[in-house]
């Protein structure tokens, strides 16, 4: 596909996501999945996540550094993601699908991820560093879970499609029509491109913490340690970069939308809590 009908589809594809009517639903409302998505087949992406989560674990476990089934860190984490995995389907018709695990990787990095598939790494960074308590470890989880049911890898992945593409016709026009050294039409075209993945970075962390939130909340875990979660990540993150410099939005900003979010979530977390007899 050339650089004009890759641009063509792409604009097609935006244009054509006209906005339709929600039904009224409890939680969260972050909109539909991005357009960008449809450029990228899921199946392709989420063969690619599995094959790198496999060789995620092979080095781990040559270093001696993955958790065996019996760890006791590993089976908290998993307990709580058999308890959120129930509550993905809703965001994700394809996570009915997916092949979920849950595996843990000694390192003082505060890091964890999902891949799209299901594919969840937790570091003993951040289990430990932050010490944290169930309910935050199933905000972190539900965040990472959120960023593989809202496809936000695909999206990234159709963006570059179309900014490469767009990138490259810029050049060649300018190129022809201007005498331009298109060299340098390509750098410029770059820089926009990284501009646009930034932002949109920025939203999708966002989106990630109240679908999040949502979901470890419809598993009875309190949403209001999000708010304790943040808390310490910005404790522990003093020197982070301002805001607009950053993919991730700055602490501050994320509590406030977490607390702004909360009246959603909390009748959420009180239904399941009471569900489940009150226990934790």
């Amino acid at each position: 596909m050339n650089a004009v009908r890759a641009c063509a589809l792409a604009l097609a594809l935006v244009c054509a996501s006209v906005p339709v009517v929600a039904q009224q639903r409890e939680g969260v409302n972050v909109g539909k999945r991005s357009a960008f998505t449809n450029l990228v087949p899921a199946q392709e992406v989420e063969k690619m996540a599995g094959q790198q989560y496999k060789q995620v674990l092979e080095q781990a476990d040559s270093k001696n550094a993955l958790a065996p089934p019996d760890n006791e860190e590993l089976k908290r984490l998993r307990t709580i993601a058999q308890r959120l995995i129930p509550f993905a389907t809703p965001w994700n018709e394809r996570a009915s699908q997916w092949q979920w695990e849950v595996n843990l990787i000694g390192s003082k990095q505060i890091n964890a991820y999902c891949m799209p598939g299901g594919k969840i790494a937790f570091y003993t960074g951040i289990l430990r560093t932050l010490q944290l308590t169930d309910d935050e470890a199933a905000m972190v989880m539900g965040h990472e879970m959120a960023h593989a049911l809202r496809e936000h890898a695909r999206e990234r992945m159709g963006k570059s499609t179309v900014t490469t593409g767009a990138a490259r016709l810029g050049g060649a026009l300018l190129s022809g029509w201007l005498g331009i050294d298109p060299n340098l039409t390509d750098m410029v075209a770059q820089q926009g491109a990284n501009l646009l993945n930034l932002k949109f970075s920025r939203e999708d962390e966002s989106e990630a913490d109240l679908v999040g939130m949502e979901i470890a909340a419809r598993a009875g875990y309190d949403p209001r340690a999000g708010i304790t979660l943040w808390e310490k990540m910005g404790a522990n993150n003093k020197g982070a970069p301002p805001q607009w410099l950053s993919t991730h939005p700055a602490s501050g900003t994320r509590i406030a939308d977490m607390q702004a979010a909360m009246p959603s979530v909390m009748p959420l977390f009180e239904r399941a809590r009471a569900a489940q007899g009150g226990k934790p």
